[in-house]
């Protein structure tokens, strides 16, 4: 190679990472906060449970260990129809899958208003989860098309700060909504499935309407934009473990199995305290329901800054098993002390070091399987992860529900959810990423 063509092709590298540079903050910009609020309806749509079983479980005679059950019973719908609804939204794009998941989800979220007693309750819960299932790792295998690795851990912790903002928004918000009872003949928590069950059918139309498939779809990219951009994920993909491609191999992986064991004990935790925090602070006896809505929003508002702040730091040290081992060791100290704490701002202040602590290992633990696997491997792959791992979000509130009716305080609940998180941080230590 002569010195002129070395200085050529040099100059074409630099205007690639320019151009490249150019069209993923344009990418940041446009596509990352709708995410954002595609995900903050899904959540609230699924741990608003929580906050109607403040009036729910007394008026329709709903146990604390039914409730359990039927809280966790999303997951198993979930994790029945995730596989198969991640590989269909490969093969009919990202746009027209995730809007029937958002339209279909909305329509039974409402629908839970109808709930006259347990069996109702779980059915409902149960196709909850059947609607939802693929939309969460859908979006992790859409944003491999938009983001290369070293870009992927901020972005998905930027995008799953989505989860903890839903829980500052579902406190005040449900709290106001229960405020309700009474209106129109219509209990408060009858009020609040019926209007948060609405904007994921709103946002599922607009999905429809302006979500691209992929960069070469979109008109705010320009030409040279979209080519640069290009170029970057298939260099990306071209350097990706290659021998994890084959998607057989792939449900076999040892590896995969072991995030998959990891982001179990992950779920058991982050649901455990998701969907039992509203009655943990209403245990005290000293809030309204509206009190207790502002307060739990104070444990997801710290979730939602210590997710981007270790997101960025994953990426900047190009490290994921350190930060995952360290944020759930966090999370396990939390919830330990949670369970001896003796005063409603003691009890707030350690859940709070649990949720930001367990929520913080998203951005680095998603990074690792969104960087190993290749085309189908990780559609299959992340689905694969995301739905056996989130049948911890059914074992978590569903134990939990047992030893609360059995010993009548939160206690040894919230211990058992410290010592998931506790092997989930030992367990993060083994991970070859």
């Amino acid at each position: 190679m002569t010195r002129s063509e070395a200085e050529s092709r040099g100059i074409f590298k630099v205007d690639i990472a320019i151009e490249a540079g150019a069209a993923l903050s344009k990418v940041r910009r446009r596509l990352l906060p709708f995410l954002f609020a595609l995900y903050i309806v899904a959540y609230l749509d699924r741990i608003n449970v929580g906050f109607a079983a403040l009036q729910m479980n007394r008026e329709i005679g709903i146990s604390q260990a039914s409730f359990g059950f039927g809280a966790g019973i999303f997951f198993l719908g979930y994790f029945i129809f995730e596989i198969p609804s991640n590989l269909i939204l490969r093969r009919v794009g990202a746009r027209r899958w995730i809007a029937r998941i958002m339209v279909s989800w909305g329509a039974v979220a409402s629908a839970t208003m109808f709930v006259r007693g347990p069996s109702s309750f779980y059915a409902l819960r149960f196709m909850l989860g059947v609607a939802e299932a693929g939309f969460f790792p859908g979006i992790i295998y859409y944003l491999i098309f938009w983001f290369p690795q070293r870009e992927r851990a901020r972005a998905i912790a930027l995008f799953m700060t989505a989860t903890a903002l839903a829980g500052v928004i579902a406190g005040p918000l449900s709290g106001a909504l229960l405020t309700l009872h009474g209106l129109g003949g219509l209990s408060g928590w009858q009020w609040m499935f019926l209007l948060e069950g609405i904007p994921a059918i709103a946002m599922g139309i607009a999905v429809w309407r302006y979500l691209p498939d992929h960069p070469g779809e979109a008109p705010w990219l320009t030409p040279a934009e979209r080519g640069a951009l290009a170029a970057i994920l298939d260099e990306d993909s071209n350097s990706r473990n290659l021998a994890h491609a084959d998607l057989l191999r792939t449900m076999l992986s040892g590896r995969v199995w072991l995030l998959t064991l990891f982001y179990f004990l992950f779920a058991f935790g982050l649901y455990g305290i998701s969907f039992w925090l509203p009655q943990i602070l209403n245990a005290f006896g000293t809030m309204s329901v509206l009190g207790v809505g502002f307060a739990s929003a104070i444990s997801f508002a710290a979730a939602a800054v210590a997710m981007v702040l270790v997101g960025r730091s994953s990426d900047r040290m190009g490290e994921r098993r350190i930060h995952l081992a360290l944020c759930a060791l966090a999370g396990a100290v939390g919830f330990f002390a949670a369970a001896y704490a003796q005063s409603p701002a003691l009890e707030l202040a350690c859940i709070t070091l649990a949720a930001a602590g367990t929520s913080a290992c998203v951005g680095p633990f998603w990074a690792i399987p969104a960087g190993l696997l290749a085309e189908a491997a990780a559609a299959g792959g992340i689905a694969l992860i995301n739905s056996v791992g989130n049948l911890g979000g059914f074992a978590g509130p569903y134990l939990a529900g047992f030893i609360v009716q059995r010993t009548h305080n939160f206690t040894a609940a919230l211990v058992t959810m410290g010592l998931a998180l506790a092997i989930a941080a030992a367990i993060a230590l083994a991970i070859d990423n």
